[in-house]
């Protein structure tokens, strides 16, 4: 009997082809990334089409065969966090679907640590040695209580071992916020004024990718990739919570492929 893809089942066309891209940074051949987009999946609008989130109001059945087909590409499980803009960090291998943190760390290539955005940035990890991987969800709540940091450590390599992607988040170009952002990165730390570009009454242009890299390089990291997309202006390709309201998910996965 021939065995039924998770579409058949489901009673959902297959999925488009595409969707997809990886980490372009000098990570070890143990480590391996997949970045989704907005695409190649089976969901309608405004969830069109490859719609990870299942707290967004999308057809359950969607999200399942998207995350079915992510889940297929990567070959082990992808744990999905209630991400609540916390600075908590669990091993990826010990959570379940819908445990809450805002990062996830693996060392075992048992599972695969993922962070769902639609604006807010995903930041991956990965030692130098091939050896431990991890993924954390910065909205600037976040990034500003110190989610990166947490993970960093969390992990257990000394800094100056560790590598960091910047995946698709709000650009410059379009993260307008007000006083109380620019009150949390600065207050603390003057230097990060470098970040945000005043634009009259309060507000101010931020660039949520300088923010990560000088919070990173202040923790001894300093090989920082990535960082260069919009999800905002690149309608095409990115979800964005920030330019429609209601809309889905993608996600940035990292994993390990060991001799397990």
């Amino acid at each position: 009997m021939a065995v039924k893809t998770v579409h058949q089942m489901l009673n959902l066309p297959a999925a488009q082809d595409g969707g997809f891209f990886y980490a372009d940074w000098p990570a070890p051949p143990t480590v391996h990334t997949l970045l989704t987009t907005r695409r190649g999946g089976v969901g309608s609008k405004p969830f069109d089409s490859l719609n990870l989130g299942s707290h967004v109001g999308d057809r359950p059945e969607n999200v399942a065969a998207n995350r079915a087909r992510v889940e297929q590409t990567v070959g082990r499980p992808v744990i999905y966090l209630n991400q609540i803009h916390s600075t908590d960090v669990v091993y990826a291998d010990c959570a379940h679907n819908g445990h809450t943190a805002d990062a996830s760390i693996n060392s075992d290539g048992l599972a695969a640590c993922a962070v769902m955005t639609a604006d807010c940035l995903p930041v991956l990890f990965c030692d130098e040695d091939g050896t431990t991987v991890a993924a954390a969800h910065a909205g600037w709540r976040g990034l500003a209580g110190g989610i990166v940091q947490n993970t960093a450590d969390a992990m257990r390599v000394p800094p100056e071992k560790l590598l960091a992607y910047l995946g698709p988040a709000i650009g410059p170009e379009a993260f307008e916020v007000g006083q109380d952002v620019w009150d949390a990165f600065c207050l603390p730390d003057p230097g990060a004024a470098d970040a945000f570009d005043p634009i009259g009454e309060g507000k101010y242009l931020a660039d949520i990718y300088r923010l990560a890299c000088r919070i990173l390089r202040r923790h001894g990291i300093n090989r920082i990739y990535g960082g260069n997309r919009c999800t905002v202006l690149e309608r095409d390709h990115f979800f964005s919570y920030r330019r429609d309201g209601r809309t889905g998910r993608m996600a940035s996965i990292i994993w390990l492929e060991t001799s397990h």
